[in-house]
């Protein structure tokens, strides 16, 4: 049993979870400066393109990053002479870093499509809600008390900070139990004989970019038309 603060033990299943929260929080906090320029580095290489483009630019990135960022630490952490400890360790850094380049991706996607990234709670909603998938979705509009499509536009712009408070408690115990368990069966995986462990982690970090490419367009629905500001 771990001691927590003024409002007493903690358990030591909530240790783990909170850990992730704040690599969520670490993750969000790092990139949510770079959201401008990474978009404006996308718009300098052709002054004309379309928000849709930039988009789609932006989406094909993601899941090349995220697979090669699972693919190398895999092929590391399961070469020759690698001890388990190491791996591990390779694991949990490569981890944060896909965690920020999740970060990235939603809240520039999100600042595509007008929607507001300068409140914490903001952000932790469109990161959370999209890297949940579907679950995410079901979780904003019930709490949220708001029907129809794209949440990332009808929700997360419009409704009061202290909702959005509400829906990020539900959405982080969500990412939690879902996220913690999926990165850690990947970690297992990275572990596996030199080779497997360079396809594993690739293949899984590739289906969890697919997932929230996927639920970044369900969120906010077709890029609009021309560019805002």
């Amino acid at each position: 049993m771990a001691t927590g603060g003024p409002g007493g033990p903690v358990s030591e299943a909530a240790v783990p979870g909170q850990r992730i929260l704040d690599l969520v929080d670490k993750a969000i906090a790092a990139q949510s400066p770079l959201v401008r320029k990474n978009i404006a580095r996308a718009r300098q290489r052709n002054p004309d393109v379309t928000p849709t483009q930039v988009i789609r630019n932006l989406e094909r990135m993601y899941v090349s990053a995220l697979t090669g960022t699972g693919a190398a630490v895999g092929g590391a952490a399961a070469a020759p002479g690698v001890g388990t400890g190491v791996a591990l360790a390779l694991s949990a850094g490569e981890a944060l870093s896909s965690l920020e380049l999740s970060a990235l991706f939603a809240l520039s996607v999100a600042d595509i499509h007008g929607v507001p990234i300068d409140e914490v709670e903001r952000r932790r909603t469109i990161v959370m809600g999209i890297m949940l998938g579907g679950s995410g979705s079901a979780t904003i509009t019930k709490v949220a008390e708001r029907t129809g499509q794209h949440w990332g536009r009808q929700v997360v712009a419009k409704v009061p900070a202290e909702t959005l408070r509400q829906i990020n408690k539900i959405l982080g115990k969500h990412f939690v139990t879902k996220y913690g368990a999926k990165q850690g069966i990947i970690v297992l995986g990275r572990v596996a004989p030199f080779g497997i462990g360079a396809v594993i982690g690739g293949g899984a970090n590739a289906a969890l970019a697919t997932l929230a490419v996927r639920a970044a367009r369900r969120a906010f629905g077709p890029p609009p038309a021309s560019w805002h500001g």
